[in-house]
């Protein structure tokens, strides 16, 4: 049912760039564009939110909601996280009851110091856990990662003691980024108007 780009390159942007929400929107509507039209967009959204550094998802997760949109499903709030305790169950429920879903897959990471505040967009499932050594189940027919803080040591100390402000900016960045994405391409145009996305809206 769901037929994918044959190649998209990944994109990899600061959440401070001028230019982020254009590049962010202009990838993913890469992907949606290609899909077919019975295909349910589902974004999952990973995290806590009794953890700074991994509460990227859930924020992200709440800001869709806002949206009030009926263009794609949210899994993965502030108030209704998904996380490792009930992430396999989450999934089965996707399986169960969205027909035909392409799942966008959220959630933070850790990685070199250069990387903080960047954004990824790629294909395949998002890994949850691996930044704290954790093996759960994939996530995603393609993924969006935030990088939140430095990876290497003390991983979830580090996940505690970082800075709200910037969890805060990329997730309200990844939430308008997919929305415009999603709505332009559900319209049948995107235009370059659509896509840009500042962080005053």
């Amino acid at each position: 049912m769901k037929i994918m780009p044959a190649h998209l390159p990944p994109t990899k942007v600061a959440y401070t760039d001028p230019t982020a929400s254009l590049q962010l929107a202009g990838c993913l509507s890469g992907y949606i564009e290609e899909l077919h039209p019975d295909t349910r967009i589902t974004v999952v959204c990973l995290g806590t939110d009794r953890s700074t550094g991994d509460s990227l998802g859930p924020l992200t997760g709440s800001a869709l909601r806002k949206f009030h949109s009926d263009t794609f499903d949210v899994y993965g709030t502030l108030e209704e996280p998904v996380h490792a305790k009930n992430l396999d169950e989450s999934l089965l429920h996707i399986r169960r009851n969205v027909r035909h879903p392409f799942i966008i897959g959220i959630d933070a990471c850790l990685g070199q110091p250069a990387s903080i505040g960047c954004i990824q967009i790629a294909s395949g499932p998002i890994r949850p856990g691996s930044g704290v050594h954790k093996e759960l189940s994939p996530v995603g027919d393609i993924h969006i990662s935030g990088v939140v803080n430095v990876a290497g040591f003390m991983e979830y100390l580090v996940l505690q003691t970082t800075r709200l402000h910037v969890v805060m900016c990329m997730a309200d960045l990844i939430a308008r980024s997919v929305y415009r994405a999603v709505t332009a391409s559900a319209r049948g145009q995107v235009s370059p108007q659509d896509l840009v996305v500042t962080q005053n809206g």
